[in-house]
């Protein structure tokens, strides 16, 4: 077994709670650890015996721009979810989704979340 580390995936989308989150958008960031079990040995060295992370960085966009969500862990959890059943040698996936302007009364860098699949 090996992990995969995707760090900062960037996209532009409108999750959250409050209908201007909605109406202006904001930048959300995505974080992927993914625990693989290749279906051959590394040493053969093929690309259809591991996660393509190209294709994986797809399937989070894909998600994350996609219909809006209240929640950012429901969000996390549908990209680990994806990314499991599109590739069947993930045998964990770990999400951090981040929101740099999450709408608290007061200073912060972040929110972030953080789900595993499975559990």
């Amino acid at each position: 077994m090996y992990v995969i580390r995707m760090k900062n995936c960037a996209f532009f989308a409108r999750h959250g709670v409050l209908d201007e989150e909605e109406t202006l958008g904001q930048r959300f960031y995505v974080d992927a650890e993914l625990t693989v079990e290749p279906s051959r040995p590394l040493t053969e060295d093929s690309i259809e015996d591991t996660v393509n992370y190209g294709v994986a960085f797809a399937v989070i966009e894909k998600i994350v721009t996609g219909h809006r969500r209240f929640l950012i862990e429901a969000l996390a959890l549908e990209v680990a979810k994806a990314l499991t059943a599109r590739f069947s040698q993930i045998r964990k996936a770990q999400i951090t989704v981040r929101k740099p302007n999450a709408p608290v009364p007061g200073v912060l860098d972040y929110v972030e979340v953080t789900v595993v699949w499975p559990e």
